[in-house]
């Protein structure tokens, strides 16, 4: 980000930070002060996204997330409390409470004792994990757009492309996938793509002819999708000057990249509304759940959100297989790549690609952040 920006962060952290009050030495008979109302838990602009793409009200919007906020520490304190017999966790809307699937009956009560919910099934998270390896190392046809572990069904969805169920090639592949035993099929509309768009102007960073999106700030640079650009591939600012390098970068196998920036641009922990909705913060990295609700921004669609529908996905573009993917309700379309994944102040990963766009919806994937900060030894630039 260039030197314009900080007046505008500062701004935006005032705004998401600062109550403005004053203080009453009333006389003894002065009626008393009311209680101050409870300090909103996002952003109006991250509200309003939330009312329009997830049908909330202001005040349903914010006991999402403060439910959901509370669900990350509980689904971390069952995951350990269970060990073994842990079966994986989800995040239920209705209930507004995390749900932790079981082997072990015996483990229930203390797991609702931590405050989720509870289910008892057949097959662990680590079984359902292996299953999902197995599928990993299988060389999958264009018909089929990826699989996952569901904790909701406890087993691996393979999902194949509506109309592609019965050609050689996906049955083929489906049969092997079926003869684990804990795998089930499930159909979606369209094939996944990645978002890389060609340059268009007055949008942040480009590479060769790509136009992607900032994912988030990092000391030294900014994390992104591994599509967008190679190690090595010069980075230009919204502006068209120099604005940094690709250290770092994977695709397919992974989506993510790391980027240096060089002299004359900073990093801040903001993410950026587009004049669609206030810059955002961003203070930590810690996991939604599935369940959870989650907001993207990028370059070309700006701000929209919806739930994250599942984690550790097998995406299976044409230009070969993203592992370890989390899939999400949220639509997008070329040029929002690389762009931010937020739930609350939490990052939570980078765009990487999907299907549809935000006039008729879709599906879209994102690569989580804490990976990507992992393999490169980066620290997130938080608030």
């Amino acid at each position: 980000m260039k030197r314009t920006t900080p007046l505008r962060t500062a701004l935006a952290a005032l705004l998401l930070t600062v109550g403005l009050g004053a203080a009453h030495a009333g006389a003894a008979n002065a009626a008393p002060l009311p209680e101050p109302a409870a300090a909103p838990s996002a952003s109006a602009g991250l509200l309003d996204a939330m009312r329009r793409d997830l049908g909330l009200t202001a005040d349903q919007a914010e006991r999402r997330l403060r439910a959901e906020k509370a669900a990350v520490e509980v689904e971390r304190a069952a995951r350990e409390r269970t060990g073994a017999a842990y079966g994986g966790s989800w995040f239920d809307p209705a209930a507004g409470r995390l749900v932790v699937a079981v082997t072990d009956r015996s483990e229930e009560a203390g797991v609702r004792a931590l405050g989720a919910d509870t289910r008892l099934v057949r097959h662990s998270a680590a079984a359902l994990d292996r299953a999902k390896a197995r599928l990993d190392a299988l060389r999958a046809p264009a018909g089929v757009a990826g699989w996952h572990v569901d904790p909701r069904s406890n087993s691996v969805v393979v999902d194949v492309v509506r109309g592609e169920r019965h050609t050689p090639a996906v049955r083929s592949f489906v049969e092997r996938a079926l003869a684990d035993g804990l795998v089930t099929v499930a159909e979606t509309a369209r094939a996944p793509r990645t978002y890389a768009a060609g340059t268009v102007g007055g949008d942040p960073y480009y590479t060769g002819n790509v136009r992607c999106s900032i994912g988030f700030s990092v000391h030294g640079g900014f994390v992104t999708a591994g599509h967008c650009g190679r190690a090595g591939a010069a980075v230009r600012g919204w502006d068209g000057s120099a604005m940094g390098t690709f250290q770092g970068s994977s695709f397919p196998g992974d989506d993510y990249a790391y980027v240096s920036i060089h002299s004359g641009w900073w990093t801040v922990p903001v993410v950026l509304g587009w004049g669609t909705v206030p810059d955002q913060l961003v203070r930590g990295s810690a996991e939604a759940p599935v369940g959870a609700s989650i907001c993207r921004s990028g370059s070309t669609t700006r701000w929209h959100c919806g739930t994250v529908l599942a984690k550790n996905e097998t995406v299976n573009y044409s230009q070969g297989a993203v592992h370890q993917m989390t899939k999400t309700s949220v639509c997008a379309e070329g040029g929002d790549s690389g762009g931010s994944f937020l739930s609350g102040d939490q990052a939570q990963g980078v765009t990487s690609g999907g299907w549809g766009n935000c006039s008729s919806g879709g599906q879209t994937w994102f690569q989580p952040v804490n990976e990507i900060l992992a393999r490169y030894g980066l620290r997130l630039h938080t608030a």
